[in-house]
């Protein structure tokens, strides 16, 4: 998020320092003040030179109680409301100026606590866990973690949990290999695929170490599951644990999970799209640039005893976003790179969805009636200030990811999939104005190109639409691109992006989402305020020659609170506003 600071960044350094300087400074003042307040007393001891002469004053002299007038009271309040606000030691309010003293110790611990309590106190070495990835038709992958060297090997079976339609349940346990080294050159950890599935079949996995969860395989390509007649999955990103902060709460837990947790059951989602920014490795303070500092933020998460509720039953599919990084990541494969993504292939890329294209991390694969591509932002992009936003050389993709996808925007699904999902770690629109530079509003050649390929598919017969999903903002804003008016394209070429974060962070308290006059880029809805947001999104195949939908739905702080359809242009060849005349 350039031009945002994350909170946090310089907050720790500066926060210590003052406390230094606070601390010496109070120490320092109130010694002086004793010694000037006892070098006073024995300055005016009275001398034994007579009897003291009284002055008349026509009056009783006021009593002491007396002289404490109701201003002077107001001003004794007023100056230990002060005392307390500023901070500033006084030696004439001493009760008050150890308040104060004490406010700011607990805010020093207070700091003590989020930065470092969770690194040193949680490392989370002793891991054990297991977890689900990409399922497939037939595949399901499995990621397994154990470092205690005493429970190998481990052995992995499976089983089916409930029937399909038709055939009889096999409930027999069945091999799914075994593991026989684990080794800290992949943190203890091993991805298993288990094979030769039934499609639309539930099955439950356990491993030996008391490690159990279960998944749903998925349709054939082009179908949705006969229950319900429609594919689930949700989309979010951006998580921290112990945000917002409480000093009575696990060190590693996460509240956006428990709102997300609620909603498991209901909601039967087939997977979660996690839109990157899993650790925050910069916040509050980064601690390291070496592989063991990265591999400890994501064990964390993983350590968090919220993670269960989310995941048991829940696949969950990555990409890559700056925080795994470096906030605003712009420098390609150069230091810390390499050691950033140590841990994302060992815990995500292990058992995301097959690669695009070979050895690279931006996937591709196709469930029920929906097709996705999962682009990487960060690797392969030009720095963001080096050129232009226009300028044909900037790049956020690089050449032969900007080709896979066109690629995959260009050709025919296959039968039975009518919506292309193109997901990004970052906004595709330039409506976010502050921080633009890092978002596609930084790179708005080659955005526009990949939009001319987006509008392009509606000139076909396929009947497909295209949906773009990102995250990173820490809000939440969904955006029509129209085509240009007068040009090829029919108005149901219009591409729709639905940006949605945080999981589980904070949201930004000013709004930097909004439209320009000439730019076609339309607000459907901006929704920034929440710690917790996330969508789901339902794609309806449609029969009998009715146009497919996706309804998205928006969850914020475990409330669900907008929803909105769109359909896909007409199943008819043709372009211009002529084909818009059966569009609904």
């Amino acid at each position: 998020m350039r031009g945002i600071q994350i909170p946090g960044h310089h907050a720790p350094p500066a926060i210590f320092a003052s406390a230094f300087v606070y601390a010496i400074a109070a120490t320092t003042y109130l010694s002086s003040t004793r010694s000037t307040s006892d070098h006073a007393k024995v300055s005016n001891q009275p001398t034994n030179k007579g009897p003291a002469k009284t002055v008349a004053s026509g009056r009783a002299s006021d009593s002491p109680e007396k002289l404490l007038s109701g201003s002077a009271a107001g001003e004794r309040i007023s100056r230990n409301a002060w005392i307390l606000l500023s901070g500033l030691p006084n030696s004439s309010a001493l009760l008050w100026t150890l308040a104060t003293a004490a406010i700011n110790a607990l805010l020093l611990l207070s700091t003590i606590d989020v930065v470092y309590r969770a690194p040193y106190a949680y490392p989370s070495n002793e891991l054990s866990f297991a977890r689900i990835g990409y399922v497939s038709d037939t595949t399901a992958r499995i990621l397994i973690r154990e470092p205690d060297q005493a429970q190998l090997p481990l052995f992995v079976s499976y089983r089916e949990a409930k029937a399909p339609q038709g055939p009889a349940i096999d409930d027999a346990w069945k091999s799914a290999g075994k593991v026989y080294l684990l080794s800290t050159e992949t943190d203890f950890t091993y991805a298993l695929t288990i094979s030769s599935l039934r499609s639309s079949t539930s099955y439950q996995y356990a491993v030996s170490n008391n490690h159990t969860g279960f998944f749903t395989t998925a349709p054939s390509v082009g179908v949705v599951v006969p229950e319900n007649d429609k594919l689930t999955f949700l989309t979010s990103s951006c998580i921290k644990p112990r945000f917002p902060y409480n000093p009575l709460h696990h060190p590693l837990t996460i509240p956006g999970f428990k709102q997300l947790a609620k909603w498991i059951p209901s909601l039967q989602a087939s997977f979660m799209l996690f839109l990157g920014d899993f650790i925050y490795i910069d916040v509050p303070r980064r601690l390291g640039y070496d592989v063991e500092t990265y591999r400890r933020e994501y064990r964390q998460v993983y350590s968090s005893p919220d993670w269960p509720s989310v995941s048991t039953d829940l696949p969950w599919i990555h990409v890559l976003d700056d925080h795994e990084i470096a906030n605003d990541w712009d420098g390609n494969t150069t230091e810390p790179y390499p050691a950033a993504v140590d841990p994302w292939h060992i815990y995500h890329t292990s058992i995301n969805p097959p690669p695009a294209d070979p050895g690279t991390s931006y996937f591709t694969f196709t469930r029920g009636p929906a097709t996705f591509f999962l682009m990487d932002t960060r690797r392969y992009r030009s720095p963001s200030s080096a050129l232009t936003p226009d300028h044909p050389n900037k790049t956020m993709l690089g050449a032969q990811q900007l080709s896979s996808l066109l690629k995959f925007l260009s050709d025919s699904p296959p039968e039975g999939v009518k919506w292309k999902f193109v997901i990004s770690s970052i906004p595709f629109t330039r409506n976010w104005r502050f921080g633009s530079s890092d978002t596609w509003g930084g790179y708005l050649h080659e955005r526009q190109i990949i939009l001319e390929n987006m509008w392009n598919i509606a000139l076909s017969s396929s009947g497909t639409g295209v949906v773009v999903l990102s995250g990173d903002r820490h809000e939440f804003a969904a955006t029509a691109f129209p085509p240009p008016k007068d040009g090829k394209w029919p108005l149901s070429a219009t591409v729709h992006e639905f940006s949605t974060s945080p999981l589980s962070m904070f949201y930004l308290p000013v709004r930097t989402y909004w439209e320009k006059e000439g730019e076609d880029e339309i607000c459907i809805k901006y929704l920034p305020d929440g710690n917790s947001k996330f969508g789901a999104i339902e794609v309806e195949k449609g029969s009998g020659g009715e146009q497919a939908l996706v309804r998205f739905r928006l969850f914020i702080d475990g409330e669900e609170v907008w929803s909105y359809v769109i359909t896909t242009p007409p199943a008819v060849g043709g372009g211009g506003r002529g084909k818009d005349a059966i569009w609904g």
